[in-house]
């Protein structure tokens, strides 16, 4: 994939979608014992799939197959949006710290959307 960037690692998406990882798994370990294998267990899953399947369509070299990863994590971003609210209703997660997450849920979210719109317009300039 061409691209000025020399890394996934260089994306902002990446780095926030990191964030993310690293605050969903400090509060997760606040979570009661027997959700290791039930809320916990999914919501540490689908909160590490963003990042690696945006570093995984990087990898892949081709444009559309970096939009179809992209789209995989955003399921990934809305699975752990409906986890965190889960465990808010469930008291697992205070306010405060359920709109911090909510709030970096939803700016992986723009600048991953962002990033698709970006190289949607890069396909179809390269098809014109």
């Amino acid at each position: 994939m061409e691209n000025r960037l020399k890394s996934y690692k260089d994306l902002i998406v990446g780095q926030k979608a990191i964030e993310l990882v690293t605050e969903i798994y400090s509060v997760s370990k606040t979570f009661p014992n027997e959700e290791k294998f039930g809320i916990v267990n999914q919501l540490n899953r689908a909160v590490v799939s963003i990042p690696a399947n945006i570093a995984e369509g990087w990898g892949r070299e081709s444009s559309k197959n970096y939009l179809q990863f992209l789209r995989i994590s955003r399921g990934s971003l809305m699975e752990v949006e409906t986890l965190i609210l889960i465990s808010k209703n469930l008291k697992y997660v205070d306010e405060e710290k359920f709109n911090l997450i909510s709030n970096k849920i939803e700016e992986v979210g723009k600048i991953r959307q962002g990033l698709i719109k970006s190289i949607q317009q890069r396909i179809t300039i390269m098809n014109n």
